[in-house]
């Protein structure tokens, strides 16, 4: 997490020119995306994972975490959630036409899931997503971690 939360602020820019940041965090996939414009979240999350040493899945594709390292049947801090929204369709929070978005846990409500990812709002920030538009498919943590 200290990673994730050091990029809190990470933008995208308007227009032509696409933030280096977040072509880096692309680079750590095999889409390796040349845009700030093309979905980041999860290559957000596999770029967090290499910097302290941690293989991520080099997918860019949210749905794919649900396989990562281990399940948990409770989230903890810093877990990664792959959640879905509910109905499908272009999500003004996250930016998925697919509906997925993957993130890092940071605490929930009865009624709602607080991640810190990226492409949140077209960012690195903590975003609070209504249980009630969204399912959790998957909490996972790297094994053997």
């Amino acid at each position: 997490m200290r990673v994730a939360l050091a990029e809190k602020g990470v933008a995208e820019v308007a227009g032509r020119v696409h933030n280096p940041r977040i072509l880096e965090y692309h680079s750590t996939t095999t889409l390796a995306a040349k845009s700030d414009e093309v979905a980041w979240c999860a290559s957000f999350v596999n770029w967090c994972l290499e910097q302290v040493g941690i293989r991520g899945i080099r997918s860019a594709r949210a749905a794919d975490w649900g396989k990562f390292g281990a399940a948990l049947a409770e989230p903890r801090y810093g877990c990664i959630v792959h959640i879905y929204r509910k109905p499908r369709g272009v999500d003004g929070a996250t930016g998925s036409s697919s509906g997925n978005h993957v993130a890092f846990f940071v605490g929930q409500t009865a009624t709602h899931i607080q991640l810190l990812g990226g492409n949140q709002k077209d960012r690195v920030r903590i975003s609070s997503y209504p249980l009630d538009q969204y399912t959790v498919k998957a909490m996972r943590w790297p094994e053997g971690r």
